[in-house]
């Protein structure tokens, strides 16, 4: 049998005094949509770095596919929260997409016409072949966020993260982007970790539902999360959770009048 694309043990994350969480134990299997909710600064990111080798846990063992985990390894993609490029970005959208085939690497890149091959599969997979000699800062960022999945699937990673992918994209590049996440997991059995504030876009999709609040947690199904009961436990006060025809709302939670905003959270 495949290992888990990630697992965590006792896995805790703490800054000096301010515990993020603790005693975590987390199996994402082959193929699986986990989403990441919780109040701003309750570790989201963090656990995103954590899984990228980028920041130690406190406490606990983290591996990716059966392996400890090291910064740059191929089995993982990243789909960074979605930040507009400078216009004056000198690289081509299949140059952009290129990076996620050799920007981990050391010594020599990939035969200029393999990778070539490779990178016009991805842009035809993400809808991106129109403009694939366009300078990347001169899109819009529906078109970059598109890129930036690319580039995340290049290496066809068997964990793929995204921290935020659909924050500042109108409803239709929102449900693009999912769409693109979404058939890479089902096609290539990928792992999917995606943190985001409105669960709505992906509720359809996900399989478990970690949220995480006050240096505490919990995990099951969407159904088994996302109640007035499960949520007040978790944060010690009342919240609601509402449901408007295929939308869930959640109110009462210290984030929740933010849901819908940008934020550039690095919890600490």
């Amino acid at each position: 049998m495949r290992p888990p694309a990630l697992r965590l043990r006792g896995a805790g994350l703490a800054f000096g005094d301010r515990r993020l969480w603790s005693g975590l134990d987390l199996d994402v299997a082959p193929g699986e949509f986990v989403a990441v909710l919780g109040a701003n600064g309750a570790g989201k990111t963090s656990l995103l770095k954590v899984v990228l080798g980028q920041r130690p846990l406190s406490a606990g063992t983290i591996e990716v596919a059966g392996r400890p985990v090291r910064r740059g390894g191929r089995d993982i993609g990243y789909v960074p929260q979605q930040r507009g490029l400078e216009p004056t970005t000198p690289l081509r959208a299949r140059d952009f997409v290129r990076l996620g085939l050799d920007g981990h690497r050391w010594g020599p890149l990939l035969p200029s016409r393999r990778a070539d091959a490779a990178v016009d599969r991805v842009l035809a997979a993400v809808g991106a072949t129109s403009y694939a000699d366009a300078p990347v800062g001169r899109l819009s960022g529906g078109e970059q966020q598109r890129l930036r999945v690319g580039q995340a699937l290049a290496d066809d990673p068997a964990l793929l993260l995204c921290d935020e992918p659909l924050t500042s994209l109108d409803l239709a590049n929102q449900q693009a982007v999912v769409r693109l996440i979404d058939r890479h997991r089902r096609e290539r059995d990928a792992a999917v970790l995606l943190v985001t504030h409105d669960i709505n876009p992906v509720l359809s999709r996900v399989d478990r539902i970690l949220y995480i609040a006050h240096g505490r947690f919990t995990l099951g199904t969407p159904d088994e999360v996302l109640t007035t009961e499960t949520l007040t436990a978790l944060y010690g006060a009342p919240v609601y959770v509402v449901r408007a025809g295929d939308q869930l709302i959640v109110v009462g939670a210290p984030d929740a009048d933010e849901a819908h905003h940008h934020h550039d959270e690095d919890d600490a």
